[in-house]
């Protein structure tokens, strides 16, 4: 690549309107990551752990100085259906949200969907009696 070419690769807004193919090796499971197989044009976090690095403060500007990693900590549906990751900065904590790829490893998404469910904020013992004080008749037929 010569000095022109990458001058103009790191113009400010070049990663928004310019496809990044870069292969990259996860800082958290090691696994090398291509852009091949993304279903996008941008690949912005490990298909295997779902991690990410802390690059952009909006998408595809690569102006955070940050570099922490960010940690897949929940997902969230878009108003069309479509799956978003939620990622939280190990370093400075700040939150993004990126959208699921084509080739996600589709476990890791649905144990951090079910991981509220699963550890809920009171004792599952309880939710008779809970159900009760709401009202309701808090007896589960059997």
């Amino acid at each position: 690549m010569n000095r022109k070419n990458k001058r103009i690769q790191y113009q400010q807004g070049y990663y928004k309107t310019h496809p990044c193919g870069d292969s990259f090796t996860c800082k958290v499971c090691g696994r090398p990551v291509s852009a091949v197989g993304a279903g996008s044009s941008h690949r912005n976090h490990c298909p295997n752990c779902l991690a990410s690095l802390h690059l952009d403060i909006e998408p595809g500007d690569r102006e955070a100085g940050c570099g922490g990693i960010m940690d897949a900590i929940g997902v969230w549906v878009r108003q069309k259906g479509e799956w978003a990751i939620i990622h939280r900065c190990r370093r400075c904590g700040a939150l993004s949200s990126n959208r699921v790829a084509a080739d996600d490893n589709p476990m890791k998404m649905m144990s951090i969907a079910m991981r509220p469910l699963t550890n809920p904020p009171f004792p599952l013992e309880r939710i008779e009696e809970m159900t009760a004080l709401m009202g309701g008749a808090g007896e589960i037929p059997r």
